[in-house]
């Protein structure tokens, strides 16, 4: 599988007629694969497609709490478009979610979530970020149980919000979706991870190690 360089939706042309889970495919618009720039050093993963993103195609947009997520990236310099653009100007970041396919009166059950593990799985090992972001508790439960020797229950989406965590090959630093954070926890947020940025993070990996 190879990235497609000049494009940022969906550049490794996964699937997007997907119909692995039956009780997806007929709630959804369309499949949400990851969006963004393929060097990136930092992946922003969340547990699913809010119902901007399931109208766009595009990961975090469309909506309110897509608005409030691209804000926070203008606000580290990854984003250099409006907070309400459906197909924003990402700088080192990249975007995508654990389940491509939004239902929309249900989050996705644990095997949605494993049969769509495969398309997280290679997106993560074709960009080979430095830092996974993971938004939300259930991408914080999924990501960490993949990437670190921890359980999943010992960690703390509110408490561990902006701490650099060392995992298996990949620092993990959880974010609060901004569209259900606080001022204070989205400045708090923007405040840690700015301060990573600007360290020698290639070479820093992990202030805690799990």
């Amino acid at each position: 599988m190879d990235a497609h360089q000049q494009d940022t939706a969906n550049p490794f042309g996964m699937d997007e007629d997907c119909e692995n889970c039956p009780g997806l495919c007929g709630a959804r618009t369309q499949v949400v694969h990851g969006y963004g720039d393929v060097g990136a050093d930092f992946a922003f993963v969340g547990e699913r497609p809010g119902p901007g993103a399931d109208g766009t195609g595009v990961p975090f947009t469309g909506d309110a709490g897509g608005e409030a997520f691209l804000s926070v990236l203008r606000r580290l310099g990854l984003c250099a478009s409006p907070a309400d653009s459906e197909e924003p100007e990402l700088h080192n970041a990249f975007l995508t979610y654990l389940t491509r396919c939004r239902h929309p009166e249900r989050p996705p059950t644990d095997e949605e979530v494993a049969t769509c593990e495969p398309y997280l799985n290679a997106e993560i090992r074709m960009i080979n970020p430095e830092i996974i972001v993971p938004v939300g508790e259930r991408a914080l439960a999924e990501v960490s149980t993949e990437y670190t020797t921890t359980p999943a229950d010992e960690f703390d989406l509110v408490s561990d919000a902006g701490e650099a965590i060392r995992g298996r090959g990949f620092e993990l630093v959880p974010m609060i979706p901004p569209g259900e954070a606080t001022d204070e926890q989205t400045q708090s947020f923007v405040e840690s991870f700015s301060a990573l940025m600007a360290s020698d993070y290639r070479q820093t990996k992990g202030r805690r190690s799990r």
